[in-house]
């Protein structure tokens, strides 16, 4: 039996939802149609077979959270072409292997990709520059749980920048990571503040952190 989607947000432009760790954003080679795209154009489908839908951005499949879905070509355009600007807060949580030194820091990491799709650091500075700033929220000799907040949007980005700092986020083996108990990458997108590109009104989405990373931290 299909889950249902977990709607926060819909209006006659926008529709936003909470994705489900391990589910792909959209469709690759491999994979055409268990994706959270053809779960929401099935949705607006059913409410009427002309209606369209257009994916604005992406998580990676094993990431939860916020992910927004534009119901018209021009605004989709809009907002991926302003991404950066639009998209002015964005913030995850995530859970990690280990805590980290300082309980507040700002990473700035440079990305290259290679040909087989892993994410690196470059020491030399001639990657992508990605800047992450993280709070640790709570800790114990197993974990600690980390507020994120991004400025730059790469690809694996808040991977790479908790790996560089000896910190690889619970369930992400891809970066270092030796723990797995939740088998799944623990990393949510958990708020976004948005501005529509046309109208500029401001739009706040909240996707709750999964239960699963507060429940080390249960006295």
């Amino acid at each position: 039996m299909k889950k249902k989607m977990d709607i926060l947000y819909e209006d006659k432009e926008l529709l936003v939802i909470n994705k489900p760790s391990g589910l792909l954003t959209i469709a690759t080679d491999k994979e055409k149609e268990r994706t959270l795209y053809h779960q929401a154009r099935e949705y607006v489908k059913k409410q009427n077979p002309k209606n369209k839908i257009f994916i604005v951005h992406r998580l990676d499949k094993d990431t939860s959270g916020i992910v927004v879905f534009a119901k018209n070509e021009k605004l989709k355009l809009l907002l991926q072409k302003n991404w950066e600007q639009v998209a002015i807060n964005r913030e995850y949580t995530a859970l990690l292997c280990k805590t980290p030194k300082n309980k507040k820091q700002r990473i700035e990491n440079y990305l290259l990709e290679t040909k087989t799709l892993h994410v690196y650091n470059t020491k030399d500075k001639t990657g992508k520059r990605a800047i992450t700033e993280y709070e640790v929220l709570k800790s114990n000799k197993q974990f600690s749980l980390v507020k994120i907040h991004i400025l730059t949007g790469r690809k694996n980005q808040i991977r790479v920048a908790m790996q560089s700092i000896g910190c690889p986020i619970v369930g992400d083996k891809k970066y270092g990571a030796n723990k797995n108990p939740y088998r799944r990458l623990c990393l949510h997108a958990n708020y976004l503040e948005l501005v529509h590109p046309i109208t500029k009104k401001k739009y706040v989405f909240e996707a709750e952190c999964p239960d699963i990373f507060k429940k080390n931290f249960e006295s």
